[in-house]
């Protein structure tokens, strides 16, 4: 595989992946707006609730359901803190029957709660008031003429004013409600662009930011490459490594056989096709060292193991070139059927007249 060809390869997994994850928030936001037109604060905008509490934590399994005028379902759960549902006590839940009202505050709005909890387990109907400063502000800051099933959206994934404003200030402003969702759901942080910023990632896009929080790309992690050579990686880059595994514990394993300064490009190759280092040590255990990343990754691209090239070896095929045991796998020239020609009294054929015959659909 040449290197221009991965270098496109891993462009369109990294935009595809980022497309796929901002789609989805996509095909949410643009169905709740043509599901639910503009409507006034005080209509009912209403859903159902359900709570399970967890044993040996302040947290709760917070689960949030709602079907919009258009009759679309949407459904939220996660780790909720139980001090954020104010109203709500652990003694209540723990009753054998009691009914409880609480709420949830967010700028976006408030979840007004009521339901009954028993032995732990509770479930009710909540309604959600959007809040009409919240409105206001974000007109100001460019989102205007939200509608109640957005800035419930909003409220959900805690989309405060605090963190548009900030995201604004450092030049990310006006951006499409589902890049903003997606920034705040992924844990995009100002302090994440920040510190990327002084790090020379300066002005990410949103697809980038929400990539590199997704796959794990952490400021330590940009820092243990920069101190070990890998300086200014781009982001696609970075997320391809963590995708793929490519560890500093990798690098140092190639390094310590022989392979100092491998490309991005290349360790992730090597991860994407199995060239592990017990592979690499095999190899040179065989008298193959050194053997070029390229042609390494060809080798497990078409199975040339190494009990292939010791079977060979005991067939008294020594050493073959590492584009011959490329060869034979390719065009199939198995260790059977080496000894079906032997037993045809073809007993000292090269490599090239094997490979021959096969091509030629030597076979019966």
């Amino acid at each position: 595989m040449n290197s221009n060809h991965r270098t496109r390869l891993f462009a369109f997994a990294f935009k595809f992946g980022c497309a796929l994850a901002l789609g989805v928030l996509v095909l949410v936001i643009h169905g709740a707006q043509a599901a639910a037109p503009q409507v006034s604060a005080a209509e009912d905008f209403t859903g159902q609730w359900v709570i399970e509490t967890r044993t040996d934590t302040d947290k709760v399994w917070f689960s949030l359901y709602r079907q919009s005028e258009g009759g679309s379902f949407s459904q939220s759960s996660s780790d909720f803190p139980l001090e954020r549902l104010k109203g709500l006590t652990r003694e209540q839940m723990m009753t054998t029957g009691a009914r409880v009202t609480f709420k949830l505050l967010r700028d976006a709005g408030t979840l007004d709660c009521q339901g009954w909890f028993k032995d732990g387990k509770g479930s009710g109907h909540f309604v959600f008031i959007p809040s009409q400063p919240f409105i206001a502000e974000m007109s100001k800051l460019g989102y205007e003429r939200l509608t109640n099933e957005e800035l419930f959206t909003l409220a959900l994934h805690d989309v405060g004013l605090d963190y548009v404003a900030e995201l604004a200030e450092l030049g990310y402003d006006k951006l499409p409600l589902e890049e903003l969702l997606a920034m705040k759901i992924h844990g995009v942080t100002t302090k994440y662009i920040i510190e990327l910023k002084a790090r020379g990632y300066d002005h990410l896009d949103t697809e980038s930011l929400v990539a590199m929080r997704i796959h794990g790309v952490t400021i330590e992690f940009i820092e243990e490459l920069n101190a070990n050579g890998y300086r200014q990686q781009t982001s696609e880059d970075l997320v391809a490594m963590r995708i793929h595994g490519v560890t500093m514990d990798v690098i140092r394993e190639m390094r310590a056989l022989g392979y100092e300064n491998p490309t991005v490009e290349d360790l992730v190759a090597m991860r994407i096709h199995g060239v592990t280092p017990e592979f690499v040590k095999e190899l040179g255990a065989l008298g193959y060292n050194r053997v070029p990343v390229d042609e390494l990754v060809a080798m497990r691209i078409h199975n040339v193991t190494t009990d292939f090239i010791r079977d060979l070896k005991s067939r008294g095929y020594d050493h073959p070139s590492v584009e011959e045991l490329v060869e034979m796998r390719i065009h199939g020239v198995t260790i059977a059927f080496i000894e079906k020609m032997r037993a045809r009294g073809l007993k000292d054929l090269s490599i090239e007249e094997l490979v021959e015959m096969r091509i030629r659909g030597f076979d019966n």
